[in-house]
């Protein structure tokens, strides 16, 4: 099993604290993985985006032209990132914010309303895990329990109140992304 993703989303929707948290579940879980993040001028309001691959496998190069699977939080980054996903591949995408509508018929699509589920729990800024619970159930990359373990592990100290909202908010993400997950998972 490899699994090579995309996560993109304006700087400061956390788009790359999802990758890292997915990161850390894999190493965690034994796999292979590689993370590398997008610095730049994504930080001041642009499209931020990191490749995070999961693999059973050694990793030959940490490069990702065509993703198997993308989180997509934006408007910017479903237009730059659709295109681009496998033939039979996922798009999490943040049905709140991209009012684009799906344009292919290959791709299995999960809609969810991350920033609606994030507000509910308390904050906004929890939409990242919202998209992340939908996208490892709709892929099958790792148990839910991995990545809710490691987000208990590398959730930083002053985010620590938030660690129970942010894990009710992959179980919210998680209930999604099963109704589209692959018949063999």
């Amino acid at each position: 099993m490899q699994e090579e993703m995309i996560f993109s989303g304006f700087g400061g929707q956390g788009a790359l604290f999802a990758g890292m948290v997915l990161a850390y579940a894999g190493m965690e879980s034994g796999k292979n993985v590689t993370w590398i993040p997008s610095y730049g001028p994504e930080m001041r309001g642009g499209t931020a985006h990191v490749t995070i691959i999961v693999s059973d496998e050694e990793i030959g190069s940490p490069v990702i032209r065509y993703p198997s699977a993308t989180i997509v939080l934006n408007n910017p980054s479903m237009e730059k990132y659709e295109p681009l996903v496998k033939e039979g591949g996922v798009l999490v995408y943040n049905s709140t914010l991209i009012t684009n509508t799906a344009t292919r018929s290959d791709l299995r699509y999960v809609p969810v309303p991350a920033n609606d589920i994030a507000s509910g729990l308390g904050s906004v800024k929890m939409a990242n895990m919202v998209a992340l619970g939908a996208l490892v159930a709709a892929t099958g990359v790792l148990p839910l329990e991995a990545v809710s373990h490691a987000l208990r592990n590398h959730l930083p100290e002053s985010k620590r109140d938030l660690l129970e909202p942010n894990l009710q908010a992959l179980q919210h993400g998680a209930k999604l992304g099963q109704a589209v997950a692959a018949p063999d998972q």
